[in-house]
């Protein structure tokens, strides 16, 4: 996909960079990047590849901005208090960077509408802040085989991972899913929400800024990606740490004996939210 003389100017750090150059800035311009949730760290990944140059960014969110949100979700200002954050983060992306289109998806993420709206793009970067969309998300990116970048963070630290389970990994063996990471997830209230504990609005934008670094990555193949590995970020310390992820072939989705065959199991669960970390 060619680029424009604007273009080429907007860009040029890129285009002179070794790795990234015309070939991977055309591949930048003819993605198509989901981001689910407008919040925390979708504000930083909708921002990052914005700047990038993808071509096509959706988001998904079903919140309004609210003035507490400020803290952290960068992609909203005052003035957008009260507005839908879907069209916010629009405003915002095209006041960036008007080459980039936007398409808003102003819902709720359910069982209903996931395999559809994920199987438009090409990556999903996942932002949401509770489990049922996490799962969701998760398995509708397994069965349309797309890449999911995601991240989740607590009050001074976070993680990150690639999710590839279609894909084999170096020993043959299918790449972990988001069930291999977290088989259950955790009783109700057991698990607080950053309204009751906090977060720190920075440590957000270093975990969205790095989730949307392995989303460029995965569009341009640049360097080793994190399908397999965690990143761990602890901002107290301050210490990074990457661990190694195995294939459990035992979990529901695509173990050995799998009993998810399609997304009907999320039908009857709570819809989730994905509006982001709040």
């Amino acid at each position: 996909m060619a680029l424009t003389p604007e273009e080429i100017q907007r860009y040029k750090r890129h285009l002179v960079l070794h790795d990234i150059g015309g070939q991977g800035q055309a591949k930048l311009k003819a993605a198509r990047v989901l981001v689910i949730g407008a919040g925390g760290l979708g504000s930083p990944v909708l921002l990052y590849l914005a700047a990038a140059g993808v071509g096509t960014l959706g988001v998904i969110d079903d919140d309004r901005v609210s003035l507490d949100n400020l803290q952290r979700q960068i992609v909203h200002t005052t003035e957008a208090v009260g507005v839908p954050k879907v069209e916010s983060a629009r405003a915002t992306i095209a006041r960036l960077n008007p080459h980039v289109a936007v398409e808003t998806f102003d819902t709720r993420l359910d069982a209903g509408n996931a395999a559809d709206i994920i199987s438009r793009f090409d990556v999903v970067a996942d932002g949401s802040d509770n489990f049922a969309t996490r799962y969701l998300v998760s398995d509708a990116c397994y069965f349309a085989r797309r890449p999911l970048v995601h991240a989740a963070v607590g009050p001074f630290d976070g993680y990150l991972t690639t999710l590839k389970p279609y894909a084999a990994g170096p020993d043959g063996s299918p790449y972990p899913s988001y069930r291999c990471l977290f088989p259950e997830a955790p009783p109700p209230g057991t698990v607080p929400n950053c309204s009751e504990v906090g977060v720190l609005g920075s440590v957000v934008g270093v975990v969205g800024a790095l989730q949307a670094t392995e989303v460029v990555k995965e569009l341009t193949g640049v360097g080793e990606g994190l399908a397999g590995r965690l990143l761990l970020y602890d901002a107290r310390e301050p210490r990074f740490e990457t661990v190694r992820v195995a294939w459990d072939p035992e979990n529901p989705l695509t173990g050995r004996a799998p009993s998810i065959v399609d997304l009907s199991v999320h039908e009857h669960a709570r819809p989730g939210v994905p509006a982001g970390t709040d």
